[in-house]
């Protein structure tokens, strides 16, 4: 399932959601347009490297750009292509700007960094001597994902479904949305368990989502609870 929308409205302008996507957007522009090798360096330069960040593995001279535990923060903003940065920050737009609502500007900003702070953690514990460099903001939209599971589960999202030749659209429940995807993640995680290499950083995404739903409630405005009601909206199918 691709969500493609939801239909929980806001009543802020979600300025930081924007913000946050143009500077991946443009973090990513700058990566694409060096020159060929640089920006496979820029990767290894403020990518998270677990081994390095734990000490057990070391980098040229040359790629040691910052410290290492920095790397935790500047990984959130590195995406690998195209597919990964629109795939992240489609997910970012349709369900950030609700938890941002929910907590205002800054308390979302801080939210969404100390949820990626948490996913980089929990995948760099899983793969301490890895030295494949981790990157991508999915982790801490990972913990919107998780903050939004709480605060709006019976919210309507629109996802996009492949049926073979054809594909659907349909209203679906986001807690059966955010459920399944994370349902995925703890699958995939499971299996990656003891296998070396690339790939997806399943347990970043583990990690984000679950300390979305743990610190949701410290971020969230007073006036802001817990599974709130579903907007009334007719569902329909479409074939596409």
């Amino acid at each position: 399932m691709i969500p493609l929308r939801d239909d929980n409205p806001t009543s802020i302008r979600p300025v930081v959601t924007v913000a946050l996507i143009v500077v991946n957007a443009m973090v990513f522009m700058y990566q694409f347009f060096l020159e060929p090798g640089q920006g496979e360096l820029f990767v290894y330069e403020f990518g998270a490297i677990p081994a390095v960040i734990f000490g057990s593995g070391n980098l040229p001279p040359e790629v040691y750009a910052i410290p290492p535990v920095l790397t935790i923060f500047t990984s959130m903003f590195l995406h690998s292509g195209f597919m990964h940065l629109i795939g992240n920050m489609l997910y970012l737009w349709i369900f950030g700007n609700n938890i941002e609502d929910a907590m205002g500007h800054v308390r979302f900003f801080v939210f969404y960094i100390v949820a990626g702070v948490a996913a980089s953690f929990a995948h760099v514990l899983a793969n301490p001597d890895s030295t494949v460099p981790a990157i991508g903001a999915s982790g801490a939209i990972s913990g919107v994902l998780g903050a939004y599971l709480l605060l709006y589960p019976r919210a309507q999202v629109l996802v996009l479904v492949p049926l073979g030749l054809f594909t659907r659209v349909m209203y679906i429940p986001a807690f059966i949305v955010l459920g399944m995807w994370f349902l995925l993640q703890l699958f995939s995680g499971t299996l990656s368990i003891g296998q070396a290499g690339g790939g997806v950083a399943w347990w970043a995404h583990i990690g984000g989502f679950v300390a979305g739903m743990a610190l949701v409630g410290v971020f969230k405005k007073r006036s802001v609870h817990f599974f709130n009601p579903p907007h009334h909206h007719a569902g329909y199918i479409d074939d596409w």
